[in-house]
């Protein structure tokens, strides 16, 4: 195991931490994960420190360690965590509903920070700043080395959306939270429509497909759920999927596979969400003249902002209590084992998702 502590440039508060903290760094494809040691951390401001309760693997980290989508080393992979606040900078840090946090919080986070400032900030497009940081996504270096879920801690950086979320909620349902179920909430919004009454198609029965279903379903919403793996398809009617007699308003489109069945699927003045085409991929044919006769909408979703993030807690801790989130982790490993959960979550049948926990 390495040792490495970087104090990023700029006013900063050293916070030794003993024991040390520990992340899996990832140096390209093909080699395998190495367990460093973090002494310590430089903490800026209004920066928080978070001792991670659970992180799960994400489809976006196996595209990334098979080579299907590009990222820079070294690199803490992973973006879908729950922690507890240990630290916090001078200034001290909000959460999203600015309050300010305090030592012992349990908290999730955005997979963005944001600067707040620049014109997409102000325009309400944050996960689109101009100066955009991702956790899970940056290079180690400038930010310091806690930088992805993949570790023991995670330095929250000024920026981050951070929710507060119950200690009554399971570490699997809330992990996820701050990037599957998030995103979805952000889909299912994206129609812009009241769901009420409405009927909704599905495409993908992943982990962002099933969480678009029970959150459309909650709305009011018929919603019917498609997937090629008959083993996902089982999984929709737990998330309050069913049949639909009639062609759908609203089409979400969550695999990334099937964004031409999705455009042509919509009835006559439907929306239709794309938010799975996350990697790269054929290009779709594009039937203009279909599109404008029949009044589609198309829209894409790609993260969200820090009030979806809170209203994605909110459902979690409320009416979403009634779907089996908790079941999507499927598989719990010790971090250090990363690479084996790694292989496991890309093989066929693999559960929604794998946790992992420090130890």
């Amino acid at each position: 195991m390495g040792t490495l502590l970087i104090r990023p440039p700029g006013h900063r508060r050293d916070v030794a931490l003993r024991p040390a903290a520990t992340a899996m760094v990832w140096i390209g494809e093909g080699h395998p994960h190495e367990m460093i040691a973090v002494p310590g951390v430089a903490l800026g401001d209004r920066d928080a420190l978070v001792a991670v309760e659970m992180s799960t693997i994400c489809g976006s980290d196996v595209h990334t360690v098979q080579g299907r989508r590009s990222a820079p080393t070294p690199l803490v992979l992973g973006h879908e965590s729950v922690g507890r606040v240990i630290a916090l900078g001078d200034a001290g840090a909000l959460a999203v509903d600015g309050t300010p946090l305090r030592i012992g919080d349990r908290v999730v986070w955005s997979v963005t920070v944001s600067c707040g400032t620049c014109d997409r900030c102000l325009a309400g497009l944050t996960q689109k700043c101009r100066s955009l940081g991702k956790y899970g996504h940056d290079r180690i270096g400038a930010h310091g080395d806690l930088t992805g879920a993949f570790g023991s801690h995670v330095q929250l950086r000024e920026g981050t959306a951070i929710a507060r979320v119950p200690e009554t909620l399971p570490a699997s349902v809330l992990a996820p939270a701050a990037c599957a179920t998030a995103t979805a909430w952000a889909a299912v919004a994206r129609a812009r429509r009241s769901l009420d009454g409405a009927t909704v198609r599905i495409h993908g029965a992943g982990l962002v497909g099933l969480s678009a279903a029970a959150i459309a379903a909650e709305q009011g919403a018929l919603v019917e759920v498609r997937d090629p793996n008959p083993q996902r398809q089982a999984l929709a009617a737990a998330f309050g999927a069913t049949t639909l007699d009639r062609d759908p308003e609203v089409v979400i489109e969550a695999s990334g596979h099937a964004v031409a069945e999705a455009i042509d699927g919509v009835a006559v003045g439907g929306v239709v969400v794309l938010v799975g085409s996350v990697f790269p991929a054929e290009p779709v044919p594009l039937d203009a003249e279909s599109i404008v006769r029949r009044l589609i909408t198309i829209a894409g979703v790609h993260n969200y902002t820090g009030a979806e993030l809170a209203e994605t807690v909110a459902f979690l801790s409320g009416r979403g209590r009634a779907y089996p989130f908790a079941d999507a982790v499927g598989e719990i490993r010790p971090l250090g084992e990363l690479d084996e959960a790694l292989a496991v979550a890309s093989a066929p049948g693999a559960p929604l998702r794998i946790g992992l926990v420090p130890g």
